[in-house]
């Protein structure tokens, strides 16, 4: 299967469109244990599984695990003559036990979505029990519905690409990201459960980041001074699917985690994130994000470069350019036919004519 690189580019590109999500609410081992319904779940990833499953307190034994990919109206009867009591958005838990015509019983989760682990209530958790009631067979989809698996994954892509564009309906990603988990959860023998497990954590980042993004500490020279994306979902994907493209692309967006808020005119930012990134290259080799990977160290050596030119060190510039130059013929070599090592010539060639790369360096 060819890996698509749709997610993180059309997430990356307009994550300033999407919304936040709420404080994540704890996972306590009981509410784990809780929700692995008798006969439902398989264990071919059950820690995978573990890690995105949800907050059922009392899940009945004989239910069927399920999620709507449509708002659903909840009814306190099997009727639509009587308001609906809430309304369930597309990705969420469902226990389905008991049918009727075309009516479901259902319990469904209601509490919001969740954000990062260090925002978690030390002790305890405020998250709603999930409700009982009514709602049509319509747009469900249980752990026994025929590629179900495939349905799921299909919906949460659609929507991702639904909340790519400028000014999308709200909510979008957090669904996108909600029905990815459902793929992970409710299907764990999918082939599919390690690119959800990947898709649901790399939205999570990507909001976390537009967030972060918009504080005073962002412009912080060093990391550790920045609000940090919390990397617990994409260790998790590292630890349950190494060795995949998956991984590889979770172990990129931790770089995000390194980099320098606001470089501040110091050289010693785009040097060191050049490590970060050729660090990545070595440990990475056949990552789908190499040759990105190896642009964004020759762009960071280009600009040193320009930098120590603009503090008078003809020496150490030049040694940052040689270096630029250097990792593109890497490119070249490697990935001759990336667009990336287009870019990177590209920025070479603005070297050899002196054209300033970093924009806060004179020409």
């Amino acid at each position: 299967m060819k890996h698509p690189r749709f997610p993180s580019r059309a997430v990356r590109r307009t994550a300033p469109f999407l919304r936040p999500i709420s404080v994540m609410r704890a996972l306590t081992p009981s509410r784990i244990a809780a929700l692995a319904l008798a006969g439902v779940l398989a264990s071919v990833v059950p820690h995978a599984a573990d890690a995105q499953r949800g907050r059922f307190e009392r899940p009945p034994a004989n239910g069927v695990y399920a999620t709507c990919l449509r708002q659903s109206e909840l009814y306190s009867t099997a009727s639509q003559n009587t308001p609906p009591i809430a309304e369930i958005q597309p990705g969420r838990e469902m226990v389905v036990v008991d049918k009727n015509g075309q009516w479901l019983r259902v319990f469904a989760n209601t509490d919001p979505p969740d954000t990062r682990q260090s925002d978690e209530p030390e002790f305890g958790s405020e998250a709603p029990p999930p409700i009982s009631g009514w709602m049509l067979d319509q747009g469900i989809v249980t752990t026994n519905t025929p590629n179900g698996d495939l349905i799921v994954f299909g919906a949460a892509d659609a929507a991702e690409q639904a909340a790519s564009v400028p000014d999308p309906p709200p909510g979008m990603a957090e669904q996108a990201r909600l029905l990815y988990r459902r793929v992970v959860l409710m299907f764990p023998q999918s082939h599919w459960v390690a690119e959800a497990m990947y898709r649901a954590a790399d939205i999570r980042w990507q909001i976390q980041k537009a967030d972060a993004a918009t504080l005073p500490s962002a412009h912080e020279k060093q990391a550790y001074l920045r609000e940090q994306m919390d990397e617990n979902e994409m260790k998790a994907v590292m630890k349950y699917f190494p060795n995949t493209p998956w991984a590889d692309d979770a172990a990129f967006d931790l770089i995000d985690n390194k980099l320098c808020g606001d470089w501040q005119g110091s050289e010693q930012c785009p040097e060191k994130e050049t490590d970060y990134y050729l660090q990545y290259v070595h440990d990475h080799p056949n990552s789908p994000r190499a040759a990105e990977a190896l642009y964004d160290a020759l762009w960071r050596q280009a600009s040193a470069g320009d930098m120590w030119a603009a503090d008078g060190n003809a020496k150490r510039a030049q040694q940052d350019r040689d270096h630029a130059r250097g990792i593109l013929s890497e490119l070249e070599q490697r990935f001759p036919d990336s667009s990336f090592t287009a870019r990177g010539a590209e920025v070479v060639f603005k070297i050899d004519q002196g054209i300033a790369i970093y924009a806060g360096a004179r020409e």
